[in-house]
């Protein structure tokens, strides 16, 4: 492959669904202890700093049993389904 050519990434399903009960259990936590997910979760994925995630029901833990970019594949997947 030539340096101009785009790679082509794919995620198989299974880490897929992994990567949605991954962010499910993080927001539910950041929620349930009174944080905007949004925020936290971008200064998470802008920063790779996992102290943005609350430790509560071992939540940041949960967030780092997956690569950030992984995450945000399947965050965007579905944001870009949805329109």
């Amino acid at each position: 492959m030539s340096s101009g050519e785009t790679t082509r990434f794919v995620m198989g399903l299974d880490r897929n669904a992994e990567a949605k009960k991954i962010m499910r259990q993080v927001l539910d936590a950041l929620e349930e202890k009174g944080y905007e997910p949004s925020t936290q979760l971008v200064g998470y994925f802008l920063s790779g700093d996992p102290t943005y995630i609350t430790n509560f029901e071992g939540a940041r833990a949960t967030i780092r049993r997956m690569e950030r970019d992984d995450l945000l594949e399947v965050i965007i997947r579905d944001y870009i389904a949805r329109l």
